[in-house]
């Protein structure tokens, strides 16, 4: 596994790829709304998630524009209002949200259900392993390198970023 990271810090420095997921762009949600709050574009205002109309993919956005923004107990609060807690991408979220909140087990716990809801989540395994690389379990964030590459990942921001980190030792937060 050693080689493996001596090989990996021996590679050139990526391009990252046309985007997997870019990092959202800032809206009236992190720009207006404070807390757990979302911008409704229909009603023009900012509204609470738990008693609103807005569409899971709505929801979904806000959460995360405000885990971009370091907003996570806000997102927290925003991921609970959807409906189904049980879908791979809300999972990664919770997952994110604790990892950067120094929550790193608990965390771990939620990447590893977004991962059996869903094998070929790359997202949730590149944050995850990210984590391993900030706790020194370098060997645990390429055995998730490797999956992600194995899924069809290669070349995408979640591979390009995690084996920078690996190299690195720098973790990424979007």
């Amino acid at each position: 596994m050693r080689i493996l990271a001596a090989l990996l810090v021996a590679l050139p420095s990526y391009v990252f790829a046309a985007s997997d997921d870019p990092p959202p762009k800032p809206t009236q949600t992190t720009k207006t709304c404070k807390g757990a709050m979302v911008w409704d574009a229909k009603a023009q205002k900012c509204v609470n998630p738990q008693n609103s109309k807005l569409e899971g993919d709505t929801l979904y956005q806000a959460v995360r524009e405000l885990a971009y923004a370091g907003r996570y107990a806000d997102a927290q609060g925003v991921l609970a209002a959807m409906d189904d807690q049980t879908e791979d991408r809300v999972l990664t979220y919770w997952g994110f949200t604790y990892r950067k909140m120094g929550r790193a087990e608990r965390a771990r716990d939620y990447y590893r259900k977004a991962i059996a809801r869903n094998p070929d989540n790359i997202l949730a395994r590149s944050y995850m392993a990210q984590g391993f690389v900030e706790d020194g379990r370098i060997d645990d964030a390429i055995a998730q390198w490797r999956e992600i590459k194995a899924r069809g990942g290669a070349g995408t921001w979640t591979e390009a970023s995690l084996r920078d980190a690996i190299r690195t030792g720098t973790t990424y937060s979007y």
